[in-house]
C-alpha cells in the first residue's frame, strides 16, 4: 500500500551489485587465447565456372570472312564456332586491362599529385594574381589607345572608292560601230586615244 499523505512512488528498486545488465552470449569461438594461438582462415567458396555470354562480335566478323550472308548461315556459322567472352571482356575495369600484360592492377588510374610545397607557399595564388594583373595592365593600355572615332577619322583611314563616270547611251546605238575614221593611220588614232 501506498504511504499515508505522500505520492505513490514508480519506481523499480535496482537489482545487487553483482548483477550484470544485458545478454549472456556464450562464447563458440575460444576468445582470444584461441584466437593468439592459431589462425582460423575462411575457406574461398569454390564457384561453379559460369558459362559466359557469346560474343557476336567475333562470330559475326568471322561469318563474314567465311562469306556468308543470310540468317540462316549465320545460325549455322554459330552453331560450328561457338566463341564465348573472355573474363576480362565482361569486367567493369575492361578498358583499363590489357590481357597482354602479366601484371594487372584492378584500380582507377589516379590523377597527377598536387605538388604540397605550392600549397604551403599559396604559388597557385601569386600565379592567379599575376596573370589578373597582367589582364589589367592590357585592358588600361588598350583604353589610353582607344580614341573616339568620328566621321573625318573614319574617312581619313577608309577613303571612298572614285565614281567611275559613264555616259548614258541610247541601248540601240551601243552595238553599232564607227562609220567614219577621220585618223589618217591606226597609230595615229592609237597615239591619239592614249593621250
Amino acid at each position: 500500500q501506498a504511504e499515508l499523505g505522500k505520492p505513490q512512488r514508480n519506481c523499480y528498486t535496482l537489482p545487487g551489485l553483482d548483477f550484470s545488465y544485458g545478454l549472456y552470449t556464450h562464447r563458440t569461438d575460444g576468445g582470444v587465447p584461441e584466437a593468439i594461438g592459431h589462425w582460423n582462415t575462411v575457406k574461398p567458396r569454390t564457384t561453379l565456372g559460369q558459362k559466359m555470354p557469346r560474343d557476336f562480335i567475333t562470330m559475326n566478323r568471322g561469318a563474314l570472312k567465311a562469306g556468308y550472308s543470310t540468317a540462316h548461315e549465320f545460325n549455322l556459322y554459330y552453331k560450328a564456332n561457338d566463341i564465348r567472352c573472355k573474363d576480362y571482356e565482361r569486367s567493369r575495369f575492361k578498358k583499363r586491362i590489357n590481357p597482354g600484360d602479366d601484371v594487372v592492377v584492378f584500380s582507377m588510374f589516379s590523377r597527377s599529385y598536387t605538388p604540397f610545397f605550392d600549397l604551403l607557399q599559396h604559388k597557385y595564388k601569386e600565379l592567379w594574381m599575376e596573370q589578373q594583373r597582367a589582364l589589367t595592365a592590357v585592358q588600361q593600355k588598350e583604353k589610353k589607345h582607344k580614341v573616339s572615332e568620328t566621321r573625318t577619322t573614319f574617312l581619313r583611314k577608309h577613303p571612298p572608292r572614285a565614281k567611275e563616270e559613264s555616259f548614258w547611251h541610247l541601248p540601240r546605238f551601243e552595238k553599232v560601230g564607227p562609220h567614219l575614221s577621220t585618223f589618217p593611220d591606226c597609230d595615229a588614232r592609237k597615239k591619239a586615244f592614249s593621250a
